[in-house]
């Protein structure tokens, strides 16, 4: 099994450990493994941002093995890797339909063709066009990255003194995208949102878990957390809707993470991402369910039919860890003695030391804000929720403003 880009040990290392554990894997990975070493059987390093570099490590590892698929759980590189699987004769959504799941303003105009219910969405690329877009969709607006992902660049505006600001903080987001730098304003849905954890096998979808979202502040769309349930009874009323948004891509093979707005109780489409969803969601999905979608994902990327069985019914969830305000992290600990004696807490994780700047939205984003994050699991959606209040208050973050 061919793996392009693994991502970091903290997010995406269950991935690999789960895929390693059913087949030998060769890794085209942008730096020399580390973490991975235990997992893999060969590798190529290359600069994942040269398409003709990213092609050639993956024919020499042609070459030197005998592939059976190849699979990313990178967004980065969704289309890339479709490219890739062309090039090499294996098995792999098309790169006209990566591109599709990657660009928001694409997805919006075939969800509308396919009569799957999302938002009003119009392109603004400069300011005046944003402006008109508002006035035309209405207050309050979401203005976001056409191309972008980690809810990096979206911001919502309530008033049209807000704009500026907003169009100023997407545009950022945007320009760090390698395929699409525009910005699109989309009618807001007011409601809750959750994501759903798809595996689709020539063309038909299976809806395995939801997963229910928790965003930090407005204005801005930070997720803090996650919660997912194997009896949820959301799954039921979503599923559906995500297996239409899925086939309106013209996905066929593959994991998915759909994410959905519940607007009057009723699904509406914010995106597909055509990969595992982050934040250890599928991490949470194993625990909660027993399903595992790195493995799945490599079995569907070998032409092979995974294996849904739900073999647990429980509750699993994750809390982002940020700081109350942006400067110098000066503590970061949980009480020991809770969390030795704590099975529930499953994992408590730091990704940033003491002494590291942390800047919260709207100079920084996700990546420059949190401190770590911690898992606990339950035998439903609420003794989960309680144990991850529980959890928090055994935590502490601490950060000193900057001067």
């Amino acid at each position: 099994m061919l793996v392009v880009s693994p991502g970091d040990e903290t997010y995406r290392g269950y991935c690999l450990e789960q895929v390693a554990a059913a087949y030998d894997v060769v890794l085209l990975t942008g730096t020399e493994p580390s973490w991975e070493k235990p997992f893999i059987v060969d590798h190529a390093v290359v600069d994942l941002k040269d398409p003709a570099a990213l092609l050639a490590g993956g024919r020499a590892l042609a070459e030197r093995h005998d592939l059976a698929g190849v699979v990313t759980w990178d967004e980065w590189n969704l289309v890339p890797t479709a490219r890739l699987a062309r090039a090499l004769g294996l098995s792999s959504p098309s790169v006209e339909v990566m591109r599709a799941c990657r660009n928001k303003a694409t997805a919006r105009t075939l969800f509308a063709r396919h009569g799957v219910p999302s938002a009003a969405s119009m392109a603004g690329r400069t300011l005046l066009e944003a402006g008109l877009a508002t006035m035309t969709l209405g207050l309050p607006a979401i203005v976001k990255p056409a191309a972008f992902a980690g809810s990096i660049g979206v911001i919502r505006v309530d008033r049209p003194e807000e704009l500026p600001a907003a169009f100023g903080f997407a545009s950022a987001g945007a320009s760090r995208s390698r395929e699409d730098t525009g910005v699109l304003v989309e009618e807001y849905l007011d409601g809750p949102e959750v994501s759903v954890e798809c595996v689709t096998r020539q063309g038909s979808t299976t809806a395995v878990a939801v997963t229910r979202k928790h965003l930090g502040p407005a204005p801005y769309f930070d997720e803090i957390g996650h919660t997912v349930d194997a009896a949820d009874p959301l799954l039921a009323r979503v599923a559906p809707a995500a297996a239409d948004a899925v086939k309106a891509l013209g996905v066929t093979d593959g994991v998915q993470h759909v994410e959905i707005r519940l607007v009057d109780g009723r699904p509406r489409l914010i995106e597909v991402n055509a990969r595992i969803g982050g934040d250890m969601i599928g991490h949470l999905v194993r625990l909660a369910t027993g399903i595992d979608l790195p493995k799945a994902a490599a079995d569907l990327a070998c032409g092979l039919v995974p294996d849904l069985t739900l073999t647990r019914r429980a509750s699993a969830g994750i809390r982002m860890l940020y700081p109350d305000a942006s400067g110098t992290l000066t503590a970061r600990h949980i009480n020991q003695p809770f969390a030795a004696h704590t099975p529930w807490l499953r994992q408590v994780q730091w990704i940033r030391e003491i002494g590291d700047q942390l800047l919260l939205p709207p100079d920084g984003d996700l990546f420059t804000a949190r401190v770590g994050f911690y898992i606990v699991t339950g035998r439903t959606t609420a003794e989960v929720t309680e144990r991850l209040d529980t959890a928090a208050d055994e935590i502490t973050v601490t950060t000193r403003a900057d001067r």
